[in-house]
Parts: C-alpha cells; structure tokens; sequence
C-alpha cells in the first residue's frame, strides 16, 4: 500500500495553524519535508510530517 500524501490544507488543519504560519515555516526551513509534484503543488509524505512532530518533541525535552 502507498504510502499517505497530505495537502497542505489537510496538514494544516492538522495542525491548527494559519496559512501563512505554514508558507513562513517552508520559507524559514521550520517546517516538514515536502514533496513537490509537477503541477507545482506540494504535498507532505504522512510519516514525514510524524517524524516532524516527534523531532519537536525531542526539542522540547
């Protein structure tokens, strides 16, 4: 089974943040790995956004 592609409007509703939140964290290189497809848009692998989160976590500890 593929693996899970999310939008970015399915990540962040995920995570509860703003668009521009999303766009200024791709710029900055805060945010998760994604994918760019040919038609330009950007989708994020499901266990890269898990490995993302996890990495926030151990920042915190």
């Amino acid at each position: 089974m593929p693996e899970e592609l999310l939008t970015v409007r399915e990540v962040i509703a995920e995570l509860r943040v703003s668009r521009s939140t999303w766009f200024y964290w791709r710029q900055t290189g805060k945010g998760p790995r994604v994918i760019k497809l040919p038609n330009g848009e950007l989708r994020v692998r499901r266990s890269a956004l898990s490995r993302w989160l996890g990495d926030l976590e151990g920042d915190r500890a």
